[in-house]
């Protein structure tokens, strides 16, 4: 073993130290990670969620692959990724945090958006647990269906944003509808709210999404949504 002088030992760490932040200083990489902390996708399916081509996505996730922040395993003729490591979601998270505390454009971007959505306070986790409890809030799973499959908030129904409309007469009337999708600043709970709202039902979005409540330790569930079937003909 060679030895090293403490300037070559602290030059060696901190260069390793800056690969897995190099990985993340992308705002690409940065929504892919986000994207995975949902679960394991084809490269194809990532690119269509991060509106890229499957050429830029598959560049992207071969730098996090290289820092050691995704793994990739083959599945026929396609390539799933996931991330390494729940870590991984800590330095996201980490970094978001402090973008919320110290980039003053940030907090104001999100308000600016969700205001012109929803237009109303969301429900924190703790608050839909106890509402579940008693029985006062249908949950309404927006994100895609390999999402939901995946997994879910235990007992929250699956219905994509794209099939909300026509789903209407699936929910309930009578209780609030809590929408929940990927996270704190995933727009299709609040693009779901928007709709119910414009259609008479009383609706809410979740302030934050299914890692943060499965992160909890509250109840989630796995598996597909069952299939509903045809109305049967007179």
């Amino acid at each position: 073993m060679i030895e090293m002088q403490p300037r070559e030992f602290k030059d060696a760490l901190f260069e390793q130290i800056g690969r897995g932040a190099a990985a993340l200083a992308s705002p690409k990489r940065l929504e892919l990670v986000d994207l995975l902390a949902q679960g394991e996708r084809s490269v194809e399916e990532l690119a269509a969620q991060a509106a890229l081509t499957v050429a830029n996505t598959s560049r992207h996730l071969q730098i996090l692959k290289a820092a050691h922040l995704a793994a990739a395993r083959r599945e026929g003729q396609r390539v799933r990724y996931r991330l390494a490591s729940p870590i991984v979601i800590d330095a996201y998270r980490a970094l978001r945090a402090l973008a919320e505390d110290r980039v003053a454009e940030l907090p104001q971007l999100a308000v600016s958006y969700f205001d012109a959505a929803d237009g109303i306070e969301p429900v924190p986790i703790d608050e839909l647990r106890r509402r579940l409890k008693r029985g006062e809030a249908v949950v309404v799973d927006v994100r895609p269906r390999t999402e939901y499959a995946a997994g879910h908030v235990a007992g929250a129904i699956s219905i994509p944003l794209a099939e909300l409309e026509r789903r209407l007469a699936e929910l309930p009337r009578g209780r609030e509808i809590v929408a929940y999708c990927r996270g704190r600043y995933c727009v299709l709970a609040a693009e779901a709210v928007r709709l119910l709202r414009r259609r008479g039902r009383s609706a809410r979005r979740l302030a934050e999404g299914f890692p943060e409540w499965r992160d909890a330790g509250l109840p989630v569930a796995d598996g597909e949504a069952p299939q509903r079937r045809p109305p049967r003909k007179p």
